[in-house]
């Protein structure tokens, strides 16, 4: 065990600030129960604002299960299962819409590319658990027409994530513990200006399976047209 109690401190004292910070009531409206708007399913990784991207600053908004790579799913016993923390909201608070949410720069993504292309699982086993269930996304990508195997790495890798944002919420269409009145909607959140200028955007990659740009261009409201763009079905609108 370590000695070091400076993390530990930063912890309270960020609590601290956070219940200083809150005004009367805040959690007047949640305490029977829960009913979020969406499940977003994002990649359990630091550099991703989970409720802060959306600008959701009360609780009961948004219900944010997070994993290795923004996957749908999980393994039981050898079958592939939609996850229960997509399952829950759907199922039991009255949640009727899903956003999967990619991140430019995604490592898990990387390491299922890297695996799928010779390398060694990163490890532990506990990691490679999720690298694993990317990897048949990665090689289906792969083996598709819509990755530039001749691009730079970081660029096929960009690629691939969103690919696996389509192909995560084609999954969720196909499922059948998935209701048809759900709607599935997948996300890019770029911080590294990939998609365009505007660091800490998401970005619209498709909408119940759709990819089309000029299509999800009409799905959007008014004004919101620019957060449609694609690296791998063309340009959305102009930023």
């Amino acid at each position: 065990m370590g000695t070091d109690r400076g993390i530990l401190e930063r912890l309270l004292a960020g609590n601290r600030r956070h219940v200083e910070s809150l005004p009367d009531g805040y959690f007047a409206d949640v305490q029977t129960g829960q009913h979020p708007s969406v499940v977003a399913v994002c990649c359990s990784d630091s550099r991703v604002a989970h409720e802060g991207m959306w600008g959701v600053d009360r609780p009961g908004t948004v219900f944010t299960p997070s994993n290795i790579g923004n996957q749908v799913w999980d393994d039981d016993g050898g079958n592939r299962i939609i996850d229960g923390g997509v399952l829950y909201p759907i199922h039991h608070t009255g949640t009727d819409a899903v956003a999967v949410v990619g991140h430019t720069g995604c490592g898990a993504v990387t390491a299922a590319y890297q695996v799928a292309t010779g390398a060694d699982p990163p490890g532990p086993r506990g990691v490679d658990k999720w690298v694993d269930m990317l990897i048949p996304v990665v090689e289906a990508a792969l083996e598709s027409d819509r990755i530039d195997r001749e691009a730079a790495d970081d660029t096929v890798i960009n690629q691939l994530v969103e690919y696996n944002v389509g192909y995560q919420v084609r999954s969720l269409g196909d499922a059948d513990a998935v209701p048809d009145r759900v709607d599935t909607y997948g996300f890019v959140y770029d911080f590294q200006g990939v998609y365009g200028d505007r660091p800490g955007r998401t970005y619209l990659v498709t909408v119940d399976g759709e990819t089309a740009p000029d299509a999800l261009a009409e799905l959007v409201p008014n004004g919101y047209e620019s957060a449609v763009e694609s690296l791998l079905y063309g340009d959305g609108a102009d930023d």
